[in-house]
């Protein structure tokens, strides 16, 4: 039976997901316009996310600092193309108390200044080198139109800036961190990514190249899920980030910065979810395994409480349900909540030495016996839940992903059932800005060599000879 309080994903796809993030109780809005309270079962996934990442970027040698949440305009000014792409988006504070500031100071929305001149003060010689720094912060931009993880003023992520001594291990960098996300978003969230470079017209404000990880939402429409920035010089210069070589020369670094943020869990929603609320991967799920009691008798309680101890020791986040609440009120609920098995036992499962499992991305119910192995069950099942969302997600995605030669093509693409469009560019900007007429429809990544293919010769614009393929897409 579908859950009422969710308005059906084909019928109404943007209310759908509004409904999920209210039934799960993920976030609500506050009373600060643009701005979301992310509640316990929303800021429990992000916590997850940020402990996974967190040791990701760990293991390639990354360490966490902190820096100040405002920023001088002086220091914002210095890098003029990356003032004038947040310059719309960046919200000023202008007094303290009573008093109107000597000089005013921005939220931060990113935080390549600070540690530009950060590293400009402490930086001297190559043993300095290099810095591998990240931080996990709020940000603040001034958005226009907001909704839930999606977009909002003010939002969580994180954000990796660091310097290198050669421009070879910078560029190594910024696609090594790429590649921690597409493993990340694969492997731990279930949804499969593409990846590549941005145009010259869609990169970041101040970057040489912008690597990106666009994702497909059910709907067709793609988010853009993380980047990875190659600065080279182009803040080391203006910040005067030196340091003495090998030689004893001056050189500048090279610099780079990468982040993600709540948005992902947007994505979580809008690839796996459906019209009974959220469905969560396993490896990302706080809370893996639901035991309810049918009735709170001594003796299923006793095998409530074994179950639980035998999961929490082999480290499956499991809890017992032991709500004053009906077991079909209890079933309901946790299902809304993407929790992605669920055990029922009661009184008639005792006499008869049984339980029964749900898994709640095929929302199927197994028969198994008291005698069966729990653990393993439940993490044979959960492996298979991780992979069967995976996979769904990605035969959804390829089914979603079409290839046009023509305008004629394109635009009925985009405007019967959109999605990834594969098609032929010539590199000019113009055609970005002819092609963005159709809904707004952008380039969402050039692929790598590797995923490229010849779709035709000629551009799918303007018929002028093609330079490469690009993924199109509406997005978020």
């Amino acid at each position: 039976m579908k859950n009422k309080a969710i308005t059906s994903r084909t019928e109404d796809f943007a209310r759908w997901y509004d409904d999920v993030v209210r039934a799960a109780k993920l976030a609500t809005y506050s009373g600060v316009k643009g701005c979301v309270i992310l509640e316990p079962n929303g800021y429990a996934i992000w916590e997850n996310i940020q402990k996974t990442l967190d040791g990701m970027f760990k293991e390639t040698g990354h360490q966490n600092v902190n820096m100040p949440v405002f920023i001088p305009e002086s220091l914002l000014m210095k890098e003029a193309e990356h003032v004038e792409g947040f310059a719309p988006e960046v919200a000023w504070i202008t007094h303290g108390g009573h008093n109107e500031l000597e000089e005013r100071l921005c939220f931060r929305p990113t935080s390549e200044t600070l540690f530009s001149e950060y590293y400009a003060n402490t930086v001297k010689s190559h043993r300095d080198l290099p810095k591998l720094y990240n931080q996990w912060v709020n940000v603040c931009r001034w958005e226009k139109e907001t909704r839930p993880f999606l977009r909002s003023r003010e939002f969580l992520w994180q954000e990796g800036h660091t310097i290198h001594e050669t421009a070879k291990e910078a560029e190594e960098e910024t696609l090594r961190m790429l590649m921690v996300y597409k493993k990340f978003f694969e492997e731990y969230l279930a949804i499969p990514a593409i990846v590549g470079q941005k145009t010259e017209k869609e990169k970041f404000a101040g970057a040489e190249y912008t690597y990106t990880i666009e994702a497909l939402m059910y709907n067709g429409v793609s988010l853009q899920s993380g980047t990875s920035h190659y600065f080279g010089q182009k803040f080391s210069k203006p910040f005067n980030i030196t340091f003495s070589n090998k030689n004893n020369e001056l050189e500048y670094v090279y610099q780079t910065s990468w982040g993600v943020s709540t948005r992902m869990i947007g994505g979580l929603i809008m690839v796996h979810s459906d019209d009974n609320g959220l469905v969560l991967p396993p490896k990302i799920a706080p809370r893996q395994v639901a035991i309810v009691p049918i009735k709170m008798e001594e003796n299923v309680m006793a095998k409530a409480e074994e179950i639980l101890a035998k999961l929490s020791a082999a480290g499956i986040t499991a809890f017992i349900d032991r709500s004053d609440k009906s077991p079909g009120f209890k079933f309901a609920e946790h299902e809304t909540n993407g929790i992605p098995v669920r055990i029922e036992i009661g009184p008639k499962d005792m006499e008869a030495n049984q339980l029964t499992v749900a898994r709640r991305d095929t929302r199927e119910k197994m028969v198994i016996s008291l005698d069966e192995d729990i653990v393993k069950y439940v993490q044979d099942l959960m492996e298979n839940i991780q992979n069967n969302l995976f996979e769904a997600a990605k035969k959804r995605r390829d089914e979603l992903t079409f290839t046009a030669t023509n305008m004629e093509e394109f635009e009925k693409i985009m405007r019967t059932q959109p999605g990834f469009v594969k098609a032929m560019w010539c590199g000019d900007e113009d055609c970005e800005l002819k092609i963005k007429e159709i809904r707004g429809t952008k380039s969402r990544c050039i692929p790598f060599e590797e995923e490229q293919e010849h779709i035709s010769d000629t551009c799918v614009c303007c018929g002028k000879p093609a330079k490469t393929m690009v993924v199109w897409g509406i997005q978020y």
